[in-house]
């Protein structure tokens, strides 16, 4: 069979078959937000009184809330801009079958979603600089030359974080990620802001780091165009791109998705908490990693604690113990509650507990949760009412708070 029989016989038709089908999807995603002639209501007005503006920033006087603006706060709002965003490849879950066997077609693939990117990520940025450029040369005094040399600079930087980047994106995963991550796109951005503060009157400088960063951005390409093994993580930050108005629209409306994790931060093997071996120590060593896995619980867990510490600082010597024990009794609340939808659960149905061992378990879960928070509050108020003193006082203090206050939770809210 020749080639001329398949639907897409090269990978240049190919690509461009997914481009237009990535125009077409987030042309949809845009008018499920608002209809074009809505749209055209607002753009047009908008357009039009926005360029009245722009007029006036190059003819007439500058707002004189513009004079105490330094510099480097243009230059911070560019970085920003650049260090947000990623790739778009175009790559898709069934090339894992289909294209494995044709590395040529992955690459041209990445290579042409690469440069696509670059292209869009350019216009972007060109388009944010040419606001900002009568600030920039009227405002700040750059001359015409040094403003070119400088949104030259600011392209280039953009195309070497978006590269250096992704690379750490499709690499890395979980902490490992952010080490790599931080500096790969701080250390460039950094760069940047440095040169455009003490050589914005000279271009040949600016142009010699914009060189660096193209010759950077050059070998992230054929470094990438290498790289192999990532294929599931491309996949991936493909798809996290394209969705990223999707994501934007829905922000206020769905709660954000928890991210894929091969481990857990925490407690990363299944071993026993608990010394104990019994039905209910078991339950109740699964509660508590199920609220320390949980991202959700554990950030409420963690900001309320920080909360309660603050509380217990800020307020007067008569009233702190009163808060302590207030603060105390919410946090009981909450965690029996959180065990009650945690024992409540469809799969714990599964197991065979009977009522009486899970309100037992509930019943040591409780205390143990409770404990660190006590231990914290009271460590604070001990501290700050009986110096050192306190720090013998606040272990027995809080775990006696904590102990009495979770029982009576426990009697009050596990049914036996």
């Amino acid at each position: 069979m020749s080639r001329g029989a398949f639907a897409f016989p090269t990978a240049p038709k190919l690509f461009m078959r997914r481009l237009f089908s990535h125009f077409r999807e987030q042309s949809a995603i845009i008018r499920t937000a608002a209809d074009w002639t809505v749209l055209l209501y607002i753009i047009i007005p908008g357009g039009l009184l926005g360029g009245r503006f722009y007029y006036g920033f190059w003819n007439h006087e500058l707002p004189a809330w513009t004079a105490d603006l330094p510099f480097a706060l243009i230059l911070a709002l560019l970085s920003i801009l650049i260090a947000n965003g990623g790739l778009v490849l175009l790559l898709q879950e069934g090339d894992l079958l289909f294209l494995r066997q044709r590395e040529s077609w992955i690459r041209t693939i990445v290579l042409r979603g690469t440069v696509y990117s670059l292209a869009v990520t350019s216009l972007k940025m060109a388009a944010v600089y040419a606001i900002l450029l009568p600030f920039i040369v009227r405002g700040y005094g750059i001359s015409p030359p040094a403003a070119w040399a400088l949104l030259v600079m600011t392209l280039a930087c953009s195309w070497c974080v978006k590269l250096l980047g992704h690379i750490v994106k499709v690499q890395r995963q979980g902490f490992r990620r952010w080490l790599w991550l931080i500096p790969a796109v701080t250390v460039p951005c950094g760069i940047y802001i440095r040169t455009g503060l003490y050589w914005k009157d000279s271009p040949p400088l600016m142009l010699l780091v914009t060189a660096v960063f193209a010759a950077v951005t050059v070998w992230a390409i054929r470094y990438r165009l290498r790289l192999n093994g990532t294929f599931m993580n491309d996949v991936r930050e493909d798809y996290k791109q394209r969705m990223r108005i999707a994501a934007l629209l829905l922000r206020g409306v769905l709660d954000k998705p928890r991210p894929t994790r091969y481990k857990p931060w925490i407690f990363r093997k299944s071993q026993p908490l608990l010394k104990s071996r019994t039905p209910e120590s078991r339950f109740t060593a699964a509660a508590i990693k199920a609220l320390v896995r949980n991202p959700a619980h554990l950030k409420l867990y963690l900001s309320f604690t920080g909360v309660g510490l603050i509380a217990v600082f800020i307020v007067p010597s008569l009233l702190k113990w009163l808060i302590f024990t207030l603060l105390v009794a919410l946090m009981a609340y909450w965690l029996s509650s959180f065990w009650l939808l945690f024992s409540g659960d469809d799969y714990i149905g599964i197991l065979p507990f009977t009522k009486e061992q899970k309100a037992g378990a509930g019943s040591k879960t409780l205390p143990l949760l409770l404990l660190p928070f006590a231990l914290l509050c009271s460590a604070v108020i001990c501290v700050q009412l009986y110096g050192w003193l306190g720090l013998v006082l606040f272990i027995p203090v809080g775990g006696i708070a904590g102990y009495l206050i979770a029982n009576m939770f426990s009697a009050f809210r596990f049914a036996r």
